[in-house]
């Protein structure tokens, strides 16, 4: 039986999750967003906010905007996962997380709620990942490394084993972290180093 979506978001995030969701054989009702002027994107009707029965997906890249919309919903939530990628039997993926294609997840790894796991990315052997993180495009994560709520892990990052990455802490793009990172920094660099921190 095919599963029903609602998604959440009409711009280039969503146009993935589209095609994953279609990839996998199931069934898109219809895209949610605020733009008066989108009555139709990638051949789906566009209609604004309201109540639905079917689970929602929310397609939208900002971790913080993701989680202000879920907090907001009272709509139940899906997940959806790429035919392609390679997920172990052992891990935990929670509601609302998307995990694209060539993805590789392994045994005993918890994923919190609406988590995007991008392209590529490789996530070891009983990572703890919480709500609302990103882990970008081919970044990779050894085993036992704990990502906190709100994170975006940059696309092509590496993080070796046992680290432990604060919330709300953005990694740039190529940087290797090669020990734990507090709460909203900024690290970018090979090693990673902290250049600012977010205000909370």
């Amino acid at each position: 039986m095919n599963n029903e979506f609602v998604i959440i978001g009409a711009g280039g995030h969503a146009k993935v999750i589209i095609e994953l969701i279609e990839e996998s054989g199931d069934i898109i009702k219809e895209i949610v967003d605020n733009n008066p002027e989108l009555t139709e994107w990638m051949g789906y009707s566009i209609i604004q906010m309201q109540q639905s029965d079917c689970p929602i997906i929310i397609a939208i890249g900002n971790n913080r905007i993701r989680k202000r919309i879920a907090m907001e919903s009272k709509n139940n939530f899906g997940k959806a996962i790429h035919t392609k990628s390679n997920i172990s039997k052992r891990c935990f993926i929670a509601d609302g997380t998307v995990v694209m294609a060539g993805v590789s997840i392994n045994s005993e790894v918890a994923i919190g709620k609406h988590c995007i796991i991008n392209t590529n990315a490789s996530v070891d052997h009983e990572c703890l990942i919480a709500d609302f993180v990103h882990i970008g495009p081919n970044a990779t994560l050894g085993g036992n490394v704990t990502v906190g709520e709100g994170t975006h892990v940059g696309l092509g990052s590496s993080v070796i084993q046992g680290i432990s990455i604060g919330k709300w802490v953005v990694i740039g793009a190529g940087t290797v972290i090669i020990e734990d990172v507090p709460d909203f920094a900024v690290v970018v660099g090979v090693p990673g180093k902290v250049i600012k921190y977010n205000k909370e």
